[in-house]
């Protein structure tokens, strides 16, 4: 009977589960990375712009992560009380928060105090935003005021009161500069537009508004609250084009994917549902708790959820090269008894014995470094478990890429993982007396071709500072070191010549002796 073969596909199906090419697409993201905050999380934004850092608005201060970084690259805690909103401008250099004391704060990425504050709104501002000028802010507070301000002046330029309730969802137009659109509490979804100081539109939800989306041609608009996600077409005055009932608990966030403007929400029954084109769901993920808030990156490389709990999850997508071996076999070697007669086995006197050649098997390094991928092979020695129990195949590695000339070529091009995994290399083994070498000449070349880079990324900024500071006070211990050899080399050669001169110092002495003696 023929053996049965399954296909091989990354994962198996649900009963009566379509296989689609969208449900293969989101079934490629890693299991999640939790990252604890110190209260619930109640906004998250990547920044538009590479390296797509994002902006995690929790508690009493805003973290702001790396694509990979699982601690804050830069802290923002100069909230006297509970901060909400915290969102980037287009060029991801400033960024806005409101605050539940009612002022709006201005912060620069590279800085830690705020550039401006905004001072107006009597009760706490839970949405903020720059409009698509980038040089005004709105935002959304319980006083049931919209208001917007100029951000060089930090002056108020309008208040809109059209909502008759809290004021919990923003979106302001990419294409106009003069439109934005807030939902309420008050069941209402307002368009506003600052040219006439008014709303020229207006849509009944039917349940307190928690997020309003734009898709990128803003011909439709997304409003979630309650059990419902409903779409409504603006090119029609607001006509209500699906009404989605997915959730059993109150949908709190909703975003948009950069891969055909795919629909993902989040709700407080603790599911992220994927919506396609035909808002038919296709995917889900499975979430430890309430949810609150979601992003999810421009590329489409990471998906953020906050939670009531606390708890920051991040998936990251996974590609094929990362698959490339999770389902290889190994190739099974002959067995011992097919070359030896049992271990005790004595050829006889006459036996003749014919030698067969064992067979070497090279690494997956050294087939790389025959096959002139260089690159590759270093990435091979860097891997987790090579760099950490058997760093001195990493070093060999390095040392053949520089005695072919290639070191330079293998360093070149990397992005900031990669980076910081030999950063991280460099920092425990550039100390230890068989690697300082070669390590030492990795840093400088890293330093040649990344010097004008290093800003941009602030994890491999930190990365180097460090190892500046480690260098630094390795150079001073050496110093010192020396000094004290010269020390003592100074007692020892003042040793030995006291000895010299009195033995010479006594044999005249002793020879005038003995002259007189005879």
């Amino acid at each position: 009977m023929a053996s049965f073969k399954p296909t091989k596909v990354p994962f198996l199906p649900k009963l009566g589960e379509k296989v689609t090419e969208e449900t293969l697409y989101w079934k490629n993201y890693k299991s999640p990375v939790q990252i604890k905050e110190f209260g619930a999380i109640t906004k998250i934004d990547f920044s538009p712009l590479p390296p797509h850092n994002y902006a995690v608005t929790a508690s009493t201060r805003i973290h702001i992560y790396g694509p990979h970084s699982q601690e804050p690259i830069r802290s923002f805690t100069r909230f006297r009380d509970t901060a909400y909103g915290g969102r980037f401008r287009g060029d991801g250099k400033l960024l806005v928060a409101g605050s539940e004391e009612g002022l709006i704060r201005l912060f620069d990425i590279s800085g830690r105090v705020a550039l401006r504050q905004f001072k107006g709104h009597t009760k706490a501002v839970h949405m903020t935003s720059f409009l698509s000028d980038g040089f005004r802010v709105v935002s959304g507070s319980d006083d049931l005021s919209c208001r917007v301000w100029d951000v060089p002046s930090a002056v108020e330029l309008s208040s809109l009161t059209e909502h008759t309730d809290y004021i919990r969802a923003l979106a302001p137009s990419k294409l106009n500069p003069d439109l934005f659109v807030t939902g309420s509490y008050d069941h209402t979804v307002k368009v506003f537009d600052m040219r006439s100081g008014s709303s020229v539109m207006t849509m009944q939800h039917g349940h307190p508004v928690e997020c309003v989306l734009l898709y990128p041609s803003e011909a439709l608009l997304v409003s979630t609250g309650g059990r419902y996600v409903k779409v409504w077409d603006l090119l029609k005055g607001g006509q209500e084009l699906v009404s989605l009932k997915n959730h059993h608990k109150t949908v709190t966030c909703a975003c948009l994917s950069s891969v055909g403007n795919k629909l993902l929400t989040g709700s407080l029954d603790r599911h992220v549902k994927v919506y396609n084109s035909s808002y038919k769901v296709v995917h889900n993920f499975d979430c430890d708790a309430s949810i609150l808030s979601m992003a999810i990156a421009p590329d489409d490389e990471a998906l953020a959820v906050g939670m009531t709990n606390g708890v920051l999850s991040v998936r990251h997508r996974r590609h094929k090269k990362d698959k490339e071996t999770l389902t290889s076999r190994r190739r099974r070697g002959p067995s011992y008894q097919v070359f030896v007669k049992g271990k005790n086995f004595v050829p006889r006197q006459d036996d003749f014995l014919v030698s067969k050649p064992v067979k070497q098997y090279l690494r997956k390094y050294d087939k790389q470094l025959k096959s002139f991928e260089v690159s590759k092979a270093l990435d091979t020695a860097l891997q987790t478990w090579t760099r950490t129990s058997k760093p001195d195949v990493t070093v060999a590695v390095i040392i053949e890429l520089k005695r072919r000339g290639t070191l330079k070529n293998a360093l070149a091009g990397r992005n900031e993982e990669s980076l910081t995994k030999i950063l991280n290399f460099l920092l425990k083994h550039i100390f230890d007396p068989r690697f300082s070498r070669p390590l030492l000449m990795v840093g400088d070349i890293v330093l040649d071709l990344y010097q004008q880079v290093f800003h941009q990324s602030p994890v491999v900024e930190r990365l180097l500072q460090r190892l500046m500071e480690v260098l630094g006070r390795e150079a001073e211990l050496q110093q010192e070191l020396l000094q004290v050899l010269g020390i003592l080399d100074t007692l020892f050669t003042s040793l030995t010549p006291r000895k010299e001169v009195a033995a010479l110092a006594a044999s005249p002495v002793a020879q005038e002796s003995q002259l007189q003696a005879a």
